[in-house]
């Protein structure tokens, strides 16, 4: 009878597995926003530096400044998967 119960709550009666799904969902989700944000960000900068060879330092700085601030969100969903993993 106990190991029909277990059968029966299946994956969310493990908190740990749980755990291990939602941290990699938190960081998988997480990531892929800041993933597409600096992609799109990079692209738009070459983009720039084509039509405008003279303003590349600007771009390039500007650019590089956005993606150091994208990339944080993805730190902050790494922090938040490991806290969900470990806590």
């Amino acid at each position: 009878m106990e190991e029909a119960k277990e059968v029966s709550q299946g994956i969310f009666g493990n908190i740990e597995a749980t755990k291990s799904i939602a941290a990699a969902l938190a960081i998988g989700i997480g990531a892929l926003g800041p993933a597409l944000g600096i992609g799109k960000l990079a692209s738009k900068a070459m983009e720039a530096i084509g039509r405008n060879p003279e303003a590349a330092p600007k771009v390039q700085t500007a650019m590089i400044l956005a993606i150091a601030f994208a990339e944080a969100i993805a730190i902050y969903a790494l922090v938040v998967a490991l806290i969900i993993k470990f806590v």
